[in-house]
């Protein structure tokens, strides 16, 4: 579970790594199915558990067929 909910739509989405130089590769397709997984990054808005509006930095797995898994926040920009 996350500790926020994203309330923007997310910009600036950059590909990190694609394949085989996704780390997680194993775990992912073990977990969620196999799939053309995709590490990607871009900025929101999100809302904080206390209510808090912060525009941050996310990171995020995300395969064909499967969808955005694993939603993070790994900074905030504000």
């Amino acid at each position: 579970m996350n500790s926020f909910e994203v309330i923007s739509d997310i910009t600036d989405i950059e590909t990190i790594a694609v394949s085989t130089s996704v780390r997680e590769l194993t775990r992912l397709r073990k977990q969620y199915g196999s799939g053309r997984w995709r590490k990607l990054k871009g900025i929101a808005m999100i809302r904080l558990r206390t209510g808090r509006v912060r525009r941050a930095e996310l990171h995020w797995y995300e395969a064909h067929g499967i969808g955005r898994k694993e939603l993070k926040r790994k900074r905030y920009l504000d």
